[in-house]
């Protein structure tokens, strides 16, 4: 039986345009204002979705610092 393919070779930029899409989808869902309760219910649970995942793709970023030298963050 096959498996799932724990291994992913996705470029920086492939993971910025996939971040930049998630939170422009998130954006537009949140501006929606429905008149029905069970596409609100349905939006709202696409939201969290949206929002949990860029949780994980920012949780598993590194951030690096200098060695040496003074680091200016910002």
């Amino acid at each position: 039986m096959p498996t799932y393919n724990s291994n992913f070779e996705l470029t920086v930029e492939d993971m910025d345009l996939i971040e930049t899409s998630l939170r422009h989808t998130k954006a537009e869902l949140a501006a929606q204002v429905d008149k029905t309760g069970d596409s609100a219910a349905d939006r709202d649970e696409t939201l969290r979705q949206i929002h949990d995942l860029l949780g994980r793709l920012h949780n598993q970023k590194v951030f690096y610092r200098p060695r040496e030298g003074a680091y200016v963050g910002g």
